[in-house]
């Protein structure tokens, strides 16, 4: 894919990079793209790096929107950071995406376990440990033009566990929730918080006592699939236009649609 963007892309005016923040691939293609003088249909490749290292994320919020309470663990500091864990915790990738090696441990030892297995994951130099906040698992779709956000949706994220990992199964469009309006505002002002961030962007959320921002998404994200065939005008325009500078006037979504994740397929239910 690298080499035929490097030989193809300065034919094309706009490119819409799709590709997963693992192992900074997403980074690495809007890099490539800007380098070669054309548009990215998307966030800034600095947006894009700070959005997929989760803890660039955590340092660039903690002092603007309530975020997990992250910490960056070195692989040599697992035994340091193993006696402490008496309570439950998270373990995750710092690149990871749709819940890839997410644990939940409340032991030394499953502490231990998790961390061997987001090493398998990823190819950098240390993980994230996250404090567990109970609550509904939620993301916010919106649009940028890189200044002012505006949401489209409060989705609703169904995950489950398994031993102790959590697994992503799918979701659905809208989500109904008493801070709705409390988890848009959040979302918002997380994205206008870091420069840079164009186009659609996904804000991933826990809607507990509190609402708490767990990360973002510099990219397409998968409530999109429901959002094209729910919002009163062309999401995929508006994307193009959104990078131009341009945001839809007014916003709206007719129905409830449910996604669910089957293997490597996403299959689409209209609920109404």
């Amino acid at each position: 894919m690298k080499k035929w963007l490097k030989n193809n892309i300065s034919f094309y005016d706009l490119c819409l990079p799709i590709a997963p923040e693992e192992n900074f691939i997403l980074f690495e293609l809007t890099s490539l793209i800007e380098k070669n003088g054309v548009q990215v249909v998307g966030s800034s490749s600095n947006a894009v790096n700070i959005c997929s290292d989760k803890f660039l994320t955590y340092q660039a919020l903690k002092e603007k929107v309530p975020v997990v309470p992250t910490r960056k663990v070195l692989w040599e500091q697992i035994d340091e950071y193993a006696n402490g864990i008496s309570d439950r915790y998270v373990v995750k990738p710092v690149d990871g995406v749709s819940c890839l090696a997410v644990q939940v441990v409340d032991s030394a030892e499953s502490f231990r376990d998790a961390a061997m297995h987001v090493k398998n994951v990823t190819n950098l130099p240390y993980f994230l440990l996250q404090d567990y906040v109970e609550g509904a698992s939620a993301s916010v779709s919106l649009l940028t033009n890189g200044k002012r956000a505006i949401p489209l949706s409060l989705n609703k994220q169904y995950n489950t566990q398994n031993n102790g990992s959590i697994i992503y199964d799918g979701g659905k469009v809208p989500m109904n929730h008493s801070k709705e309006n409390e988890a848009k505002k959040i979302a918002k002002k997380a994205v206008e918080s870091i420069k840079g961030l164009k186009g659609y962007v996904g804000v991933d959320l826990i809607l507990g006592d509190e609402v708490y921002l767990v990360e973002i998404n510099s990219r397409i994200t998968t409530p999109y699939v429901a959002l094209r065939q729910m919002l009163n005008f062309n999401l995929g325009e508006a994307i193009v236009e959104s990078v131009k500078g341009h945001l839809p006037e007014e916003v709206n979504i007719k129905g409830e649609i449910e996604f669910q994740k089957e293997a490597d397929n996403l299959q689409l239910k209209v609920i109404d």
